[in-house]
């Protein structure tokens, strides 16, 4: 079948009907118009027949009567899921459906498969996720997560940069991983002849940035962790991450807190949204609480990183916890609370005061020995976002990278290597700095109101189709 290469629309369906909804029943306007989208229903009544035509803003009902529709016969047999052109009168039926009178028409593209009924969607979610180009237009409600992505990354760029944040961008190809606690994916470089690192994480290039002078600097970054699928967790994801030179972690969960109410009104009109049945209070200021309080609250157990190991043990296994003997207090008090807080926290907190133990990248605690400034925002279960005051400290970073190393080497397939240049970029001066990574699937997830994270990734990584 021959298509045309272009076609000329003046409308969208939206509008339309903005613009023509007020005229009286059963009358038209006297306005032709040219408009475009897929075929999504047809009524045929004999001498007329009725279809609702959709493009990306909307739906419209055709009315192309057998008298005066050229072709009738042919319009009559066109397929759910065609798109076609149409030109005609903008009117209004007896019973007050706005409509396009049909006057000219032609296929500008036709489906060879058959689309599912678009009042009942596509029922498998493995189908759903495969074949996004066909449930964005017959499962209800599918577009909306993905325009609130759209306007939630547009706000958040625009947010940071009204407070003197430059955007960056920084390599996805890493000769080492590092930046957080995950195992990467490796590939080659054959000119090179070396092996390379899907980025886990931009952190550690973003502090470059801020030894070089830029002492503001953000990157919304594609990141790679070649670890588990679930309903959160999807192999390649967004974050935003941001680094504020002078700043330390106070500043950042300000900051943090403030961006996502922001956001929440933005985008839902309220500071309180609904998740999963139940409401989420977002508005600023966000309890903080440290990890070791939130256990005592929670188990009743008041542990501290002097608690004797065989003590800390012990707590585990009552609640069924796997550990490994390598496991110091500090992963032992973060294996304990990831199993009993995290999943019962829902309204916004930040949990501070991390182990150093878990903290490779994190700045030591100024009062407390064995901690970090280290927070994580969790709601509604789970972990929205990580921050903390950056270790400026060359030395003390190159001890942490030989720990990690020396686990590396135990078998901790998530554990960093030793980035010999970011220790180089360390020993010319990092000022007192703050950051913070934000998982904006997540962020999406909970103020769309969905329980996966594939409901919000467009294409979503899926075992290879059968």
């Amino acid at each position: 079948m021959n298509t045309p290469y272009k076609y000329e629309r003046t409308e969208t369906v939206e509008e339309l009907i903005s613009e023509y909804s007020s005229i009286p029943d059963g009358t038209g306007s006297g306005v032709h118009v040219s408009i475009a989208g897929r075929i999504m229903q047809r009524r045929d009544q004999g001498k007329v027949v009725f279809g609702n035509l959709q493009d990306s803003s909307g739906r419209i009902q055709l009315f192309a009567p057998s008298k005066s529709t050229p072709n009738f016969e042919a319009f009559s047999a066109l397929n759910i899921g065609d798109w076609i052109g149409v030109k005609g009168e903008v009117m209004k039926t007896k019973r007050g459906e706005l409509s396009v009178k049909v006057e000219q028409w032609e296929i500008l593209a036709e489906t060879k498969r058959s689309f599912p009924d678009k009042w009942h969607g596509i029922s498998d979610p493995d189908t759903r996720y495969r074949q996004r180009y066909v449930d964005m237009w017959v499962t209800e409600g599918a577009k909306r997560a993905f325009i609130l992505r759209s306007k939630l990354i547009s706000k958040t760029r625009k947010w940071l940069e009204e407070k003197e944040f430059m955007e960056v961008e920084t390599p996805v190809f890493h000769p080492i991983p590092g930046g957080a606690l995950a195992k990467p994916f490796i590939t080659h470089h054959n000119a090179l002849d070396a092996d390379l690192y899907l980025r886990i994480a931009p952190e550690l290039y973003l502090k470059r940035l801020v030894v070089g002078g830029f002492e503001k600097v953000f990157e919304i970054a594609r990141v790679f962790r070649n670890e588990g699928i679930s309903s959160r967790h999807n192999p390649e994801f967004t974050m935003l991450e941001l680094y504020e030179a002078y700043a330390d972690w106070n500043d950042i969960m300000e900051l943090a807190e403030n961006l996502i109410e922001y956001l929440a009104v933005q985008l839902t009109g309220s500071s309180t949204v609904s998740f999963d049945g139940e409401d989420i209070d977002l508005s600023a200021p966000w309890r903080r609480a440290s990890m070791m309080e939130l256990i005592l609250e929670q188990t009743g157990h008041a542990i501290s990183l002097e608690t004797p190991l065989d003590e800390l043990r012990d707590i585990c296994k009552q609640y069924d916890i796997e550990i490994e003997s390598s496991y110091g207090p500090g992963k032992l008090i973060l294996e304990l609370y990831e199993k009993t807080v995290e999943p019962n926290i829902w309204n916004p907190c930040f949990v501070t005061e991390y182990p150093k133990e878990v903290s490779p990248l994190s700045r030591d605690h100024r009062q407390k020995d064995g901690l970090t400034e280290r927070f994580e925002g969790i709601i509604a279960g789970r972990e929205i976002l990580n921050g903390f005051s950056e270790l400026v400290d060359s030395e003390e970073q190159m001890e942490r990278f030989k720990d990690q190393l020396e686990k590396g080497r135990s078998g901790d397939e998530e554990a960093m290597g030793v980035d010999a240049d970011y220790i180089r970029a360390l020993e010319f001066g990092l000022p007192p700095t703050g950051g913070i990574g934000i998982g904006i699937d997540r962020l999406v997830m909970m103020l769309a109101d969905v329980q996966t994270i594939r409901d919000v990734v467009l294409f979503p990584t899926l075992r290879a189709e059968q």
